[in-house]
């Protein structure tokens, strides 16, 4: 009598439990020959029919592939894991949740084995897996071993391109059925905690920054196909980053952010930060409108912990934050306006200082280059915040305008008073000059396109003094930035632009320039200004 794979003879294998025997009929001789489809309908067959054995058959064929793993049987690991994919697509029943235990256990087994084509096939085994809706769910299954696995596969530094390329790939399919897998069942909230995005995010990041620093040198990236899109890493890590953030709830927002900031900070991505500003748009299109100030929240809050890094990391960030502020701006923005602006007229403050101090302790010699250079990247990050103040005020309602306008004026110092709310003691005159001058710029940017009914609702008293008191200092570019505040405030109709230049017009109508009534609050104001001035 010749022994059969389970090394029992063939009289004694008919004595043996029926499920086994049909599990061992689905083995041939050569596994080259691949499974045995007749007796595998049988296994189904018999399987569906009785749904109590599911859990033994699991066991036992998890028992054989562990042995056939051991061994390096290749071929019967392929077979086997063939025989599950079927089963688990045939059986839909309450009596699948112990099969399924056996199943991800010998999904495991694969991917903890150190071959690349057994790691492949397990990450496609649990990816079908991942896709089919269980009748009910389950409260104690966890998957932080496969978190864990398939975020290392993506970080795989294989000597072989095409494998290493293969097994990152699997690695990003296999975190994209974990995703799926867990916020369509009951226990979703887990993959949300920080551990699990700790390595999920940065896995990600990892592909779609190992591509991008390709692209760039090869030139710029073309649309990928739809076969490019599965043989990519780059678009396929990019395509699961927005699904996680989409299906990002309130709750679960800065769990899936802040790993971003540490990503970028570990590999010093904020200067050049081309790709931190990816990431961003990435995150801001892909997360829900209404959860957009969530993430300018995250942003601020990164630029305050980062605020004694040098001028083009923190100009980094403020660029990503005038993304976000653009993006957001279309939306709802939330509760942050105040709190972005003051923010950003702190670093403003900060800037200056550092400037100041640079200035001050620049001495002969090469260190002159030093100073000039950080003096230099520091009206980097004081271009940065006024353009970002701009526009992210020029996005903002007309009534939200006149708030940030008195926000922003009475951060302004004067010499002699002390009615502004901005700490510049440390500055010195140099100093005090740079901040008056910045904070003026950046009232000039959210006073652009500001149009008033009245020129009493774009001027009034508590702000007109105030704005008017650096109009009479010596320094020029102090009054002027004064006066061009004062005409983007009073010119409701862009006549501005007519009659910019020195120029001699023999008649005046040739400009076309627009002309109304005065009303009774404007003449009322002129005539205020008039005995103001007596």
């Amino acid at each position: 009598l010749l022994p059969d794979y389970s090394g029992v003879c063939c009289c004694c294998s008919a004595l043996r439990p029926r499920y086994k025997r049909l599990v061992d009929n689905i083995f041939p001789e050569d596994p080259k020959d691949g499974l045995v489809k007749a007796d595998m309908e049988k296994l189904t067959f018999y399987a569906v029919s009785a749904p109590e054995k599911l859990d033994r058959i699991g066991s036992y064929l998890a028992e054989r592939l562990s042995r056939d793993v051991v061994r390096h049987r290749s071929g019967y690991v392929l077979i086997a894991m063939e025989a599950l994919d079927q089963l688990l697509m045939a059986c839909h029943s309450q009596s699948i949740k112990p099969f399924v235990e056996s199943f991800l256990h010998m999904v495991a087994k694969l991917l903890e084995s150190g071959e690349p084509k057994l790691q492949v096939l397990g990450t496609n085994s649990f990816v079908k897996f991942a896709n089919i809706e269980e009748d009910t769910p389950s409260y104690h299954r966890r998957y932080d071993f496969f978190v864990s696995r398939f975020s290392a596969m993506c970080h795989s530094c294989h000597s072989d391109p095409e494998i290493r390329t293969e097994i990152r790939i699997a690695g990003i399919r296999g975190i994209q059925g974990v995703v799926r897998k867990t916020v369509n069942d009951e226990l979703r909230a887990t993959i949300w905690e920080p551990q699990h995005m700790d390595k999920i995010v940065p896995s990600l990041l990892f592909n779609m920054q190992k591509i991008e620093e390709v692209d760039s040198r090869i030139g710029p990236p073309s649309s990928p196909s739809a076969a490019d899109k599965e043989e990519n890493p780059a678009v396929l890590a990019e395509n699961c980053f927005r699904e996680l953030l989409g299906r990002a709830a309130f709750g679960n927002m800065n769990n899936a952010v802040r790993p971003v900031f540490a990503h970028l900070d570990h590999h010093k991505l904020w200067d050049p930060n081309e790709f931190a500003v990816h990431c961003f748009k990435i995150i801001m299109y892909s997360i829900q409108a209404q959860y957009s100030h969530h993430v300018i929240q995250e942003i601020l809050g990164h630029l305050d912990a980062r605020k004694n890094d040098s001028p083009r990391v923190r100009a980094g960030i403020i660029q990503v934050l005038l993304e976000a502020v653009a993006i957001a701006a279309k939306g709802s923005i939330g509760p942050t306006v105040l709190e972005v602006f003051n923010t950003l007229l702190k670093h403003l403050r900060l800037s200056v200082e550092f400037e100041a101090n640079y200035l001050q302790g620049g001495s002969i010699g090469s260190a002159n280059l030093s100073t000039s250079s950080k003096d230099n990247d520091e009206k980097i990050v004081q271009n940065a915040i006024i353009q970002t103040i701009g526009f992210f005020g020029s996005n903002l309602p007309d009534y939200q305008r006149s708030e940030i306008m008195m926000f922003i004026m009475g951060k302004v110092p004067v010499f002699g008073t002390s009615t502004h709310i901005l700490d510049v003691s440390q500055l010195g005159d140099l100093g005090t000059r740079r901040i008056q001058i910045m904070l003026l710029r950046s009232l000039l940017m959210v006073t652009s396109g500001y149009k008033a009914k009245t020129i009493v609702t774009a001027l009034p008293g508590s702000f007109l003094d105030p704005l008017l008191s650096p109009s009479l200092m010596e320094d020029s570019e102090l009054r002027q930035l004064v006066l061009e505040v004062m005409h983007n405030l009073m010119d409701r109709h862009d006549n501005r632009a007519k009659l910019r230049g020195i120029r001699i017009i023999p008649d005046v109508a040739d400009l076309k320039i627009k002309r109304e009534k005065i009303c009774r609050q404007d003449a009322s104001f002129m005539k205020k200004v008039r005995s103001s001035k007596k």
